[in-house]
């Protein structure tokens, strides 16, 4: 079977994102310290994204560290439900240790923010297994936008997400590395070298709240063409940092 591996010379779309996640990495020191690293894997085209740019550039301009992917697999799935054995071939290729987790989450149980907590300690412990301190998550610009909407409508907070936040209770540091790349960007990545897979296999997530925010920030955008980048800029220079709070 053969697996979609992207990998460099990039084609102009590949540089721009790349040039980006280099950015972002430099910027906020995200791999200051980390000698290793795991990519949350979820197999859709933001974590593939993700993987695909940060195993091109490790060592290259940026601090270098040993790399792996941890997957979460279960009954249900937040993201793309990939197969596990499509993901492992797909790092048995690149030469990227892969680790699965299992969760046990059922249909009645199902509920965007206990199955976050759930799947993330399952991250935080597969890494802590094997020495790693540092998580990228693929959350892209548009998921801090949608981020910052709904902490604003929900809890009075001016916060979207961090590039880097230290996680002090679990032991480890989130990163987001792909946080001046928009989704479009990825999308077009994606269909270039062939792992498109945007549409979540969860049953509760496709009518989430953060479903209702992009559609805000699209009726937004048909208004003010520039709402998106104003709120990301925003958000940068005056966001809360509340989430660097022990």
């Amino acid at each position: 079977m053969k697996y979609p591996v992207a990998s460099p010379p990039w084609t102009l779309l590949g540089k721009g994102i790349e040039s980006r996640v280099r950015k972002a990495i430099i910027e906020f020191n995200l791999l200051d310290g980390a000698d290793s690293m795991a990519v949350a894997l979820s197999g859709g085209k933001d974590s593939l994204t993700l993987l695909y740019i940060l195993k091109a550039i490790l060592g290259k301009g940026v601090p270098d560290a040993k790399l792996y992917a941890i997957h979460v697999d279960g009954e249900f799935s937040c993201g793309a439900g990939i197969s596990g054995s499509y993901l492992k071939g797909i790092c048995k290729e690149m030469g990227v240790p892969l680790i699965v987790k299992e969760s046990d989450k059922k249909r009645e149980k199902l509920e965007c923010y206990s199955c976050s907590r759930e799947r993330r300690k399952l991250l935080f412990d597969a890494a802590k297994d094997v020495g790693v301190r540092h998580i990228a998550f693929g959350h892209h610009r548009d998921d801090s936008i949608q981020t910052l909407l709904l902490n604003l409508l929900h809890k009075a907070e001016f916060s979207a997400n961090l590039p880097k936040v230290p996680m002090v209770h679990f032991g480890v540091t989130i990163i987001r590395p792909l946080i001046y790349v928009t989704e479009k960007e990825i999308i077009e990545f994606a269909k270039r070298y062939e792992f498109q897979r945007i549409t979540c296999q969860c049953p509760v997530g496709q009518d989430s709240k953060r479903k209702v925010a992009d559609r805000l920030l699209d009726t937004l955008e048909e208004h003010f063409p520039n709402a998106r980048g104003n709120l990301f800029k925003a958000a940068k220079n005056y966001g809360s940092d509340k989430a660097l709070s022990p």
